[in-house]
């Protein structure tokens, strides 16, 4: 307890002191100290509510006997820095968010956490942070937005990067475009599909880090409010029982996330946070129980890019819960896992309904025998590479054409715009990996282009990269190895003919093994010039995306 280590007994009597011109009065010191991790900003849209929520989390804290004691953590909001520098920062504030809500906990001692995140990287930071730090902690987030609304039909984030290219094409005007521009994004929260950011906070709820609930109220919800204040009196039930995240966070809880990742179809960038999460617990993920997983697992929801429901549909129709019914009366779930309620996942479950079938379907209806993702090896990526399976058009499940090069995502964008891509062809964008990037940036814009102008349908993207969770199509990321570490991707030219085959789990660049290493031997690989501060070091340090692009690694 922290008053034992730094508030009890004369040698700490300057610590007390401290305490004091915090304004703590000796009753309070005496309490648990519990730390409160705010992701809140004013740049952010999925965190304008977090202050809110902050509130409601302190006020929790308090009716269940502890002194709750805030500080921040940063947060990019993807969205706003897609398509431009900004976006090879991050990735990278992933590892930042672990680091300095390390050191903040570690430094102050405190009894507990409660770890207030909502966006793309700070949930999962803070689910790093939480593994690594080992003391109790839960989550409760800011919520995901509502859909918007256009021409009468419930619509996305997704849709504005899409109406970008489909006003390049001359599909829609000036007038249709701010019409997109003014009602995509109608309240704050997490973009309202499954994207990252709602695909990780409903994880955090699977992984038994969050109180049910957490994943899908929506952000301007009351119910929102009140998980908060139970998250906050939950916390000083787990300091009180010493349940820690690593007794919650095990092997058989992380095959439960991938488990319901594969069902309701989430982002491709869970495949980088997994592992990574699992790292700091000294769990290995190997990529391939993805497929495997996938295998016997129906994908049952299709949320936004996939389809035409959003997370408030899910939540209306039973949220994370109802999901999580529906795979255990399919025996895929591991439901003896501890939680953080106190209880296993199967007690949690007890009173769980899926309340409409339309959105959260039976595994007898389900949209495929298989998972959302799939991940993909050959000889262009040996140590894999995903895609998001749930959202590729049936006729590109399998696709062969030919390669058109970029090395860098501007110089793609360009190309598609300029009428560069035609039908068949597969876009190779390279030195946009986790070293290569650096950052491994996120590509809406030109995923959202390529569908916009039309050619989804017809055409392919694969990169070293990352894509949105918002992307939709036959996109494949995270190729590995990747460009800028020797991977074959660098060495692949215009026209070479590249097979995709997703059903097979397979991608192979359809070149001699001759040509290859005669192409390996002149051709010399590119380095970005001027990389400094922390991007440089990001560079030298991080791991392949694969291994979850982490720069600590603690397991093989």
């Amino acid at each position: 307890m922290i008053k034992e280590t730094i508030v009890d007994g004369f040698q700490n009597a300057p610590h007390r002191s401290l305490y004091h011109a915090l304004g703590l009065t000796k009753e309070e010191q005496a309490r648990p100290l519990i730390g409160i991790v705010s992701s809140y900003n004013e740049i952010v849209p999925g965190h304008m509510n977090l202050d809110k929520i902050v509130d409601a989390v302190k006020l929790g804290v308090a009716m269940a006997g502890g002194t709750p004691i805030v500080f921040p953590a940063i947060a990019v909001c993807d969205g706003i820095a897609m398509g431009h520098t900004g976006m090879k920062y991050s990735l990278i504030t992933r590892e930042m968010i672990a680091d300095s809500t390390e050191a903040m906990a570690l430094a102050h001692g405190f009894d507990g956490l409660v770890m207030v995140p909502n966006c793309d990287k700070n949930v999962p930071g803070l689910l790093m942070a939480a593994a690594r730090l080992n003391i109790p902690s839960i989550f409760v987030s800011g919520g995901p937005m509502l859909a918007g609304r256009i021409d009468g039909k419930k619509t996305s984030l997704s849709s504005m990067f899409e109406a970008v290219g489909a006003y390049t094409a001359g599909k829609i005007d000036d007038d249709k475009l701010e019409d997109y521009c003014l009602h995509t994004c109608p309240t704050c929260g997490s973009c309202s599909g499954m994207y990252t950011a709602n695909s990780m906070n409903c994880l955090t709820e699977v992984l038994g880090m969050g109180l049910p609930g957490n994943g899908t109220i929506p952000a301007v919800y009351s119910a929102r409010i009140e998980l908060a204040k139970h998250a906050g009196m939950q916390i000083l039930e787990l300091v009180k029982k010493g349940i820690k995240p690593r007794d919650i966070m095990t092997p058989a809880a992380f095959r439960n996330a991938l488990t319901a990742d594969m069902a309701i179809g989430c982002s491709s960038n869970s495949m980088l946070h997994i592992p990574a999460i699992a790292n700091e617990c000294g769990i290995a993920i190997d990529l391939d129980m993805a497929n495997e997983i996938s295998e016997n697992t129906p994908n049952i929801c299709h949320l936004a890019p996939a389809g035409r429901t959003y997370v408030e549909d899910l939540n209306e129709a039973g949220g994370i819960p109802g999901v999580l019914k529906e795979l255990e009366e399919l025996g895929v779930l591991d439901t003896s896992v501890m939680t953080c309620t106190g209880k296993t996942l199967g007690e949690n479950l007890a009173g769980a309904v899926n309340r409409d079938p339309q959105v959260i379907r039976k595994p007898d209806n389900a949209f495929s025998k298989t998972g959302g993702l799939a991940i993909l090896r050959g000889n262009l990526a040996p140590d894999g590479c995903v895609v998001k399976r749930s959202a590729v058009d049936p006729e590109m499940l399998v696709h062969e054409g030919p390669a058109k090069c970029f090395d860098s995502e501007e110089e793609a964008i360009a190309a598609i715009y300029g009428g560069q891509i035609e039908a068949g062809d597969v876009v190779v964008i390279r030195y946009e990996g986790p070293s290569g990037g650096p950052g491994m940036r996120e590509m809406l814009s030109p995923t959202s282009a390529i569908v916009g102008m039309g050619l989804g349908t017809s055409c392919a993207l694969i990169t070293d990269g990352r894509f949105s969770g918002a992307t939709r199509g036959a996109s494949i990321g995270h190729v590995s190895p990747e460009a800028a570490r020797g991977g074959l991707i660098a060495y692949v030219k215009d026209g070479d003919l590249i097979s995709i085959n997703i059903p097979e789990y397979r991608i192979e660049l359809k070149v001699s093994e001759e040509e290859i290493a005669s192409r390996k031997a002149s051709m010399t690989l590119k380095k970005k010039q001027g990389i400094k501060g922390a991007l440089a070091r990001y560079a030298a340090l991080v791991s392949s995306a694969d291994k979850g692009a982490v720069v600590n690694q603690f397991v093989d």
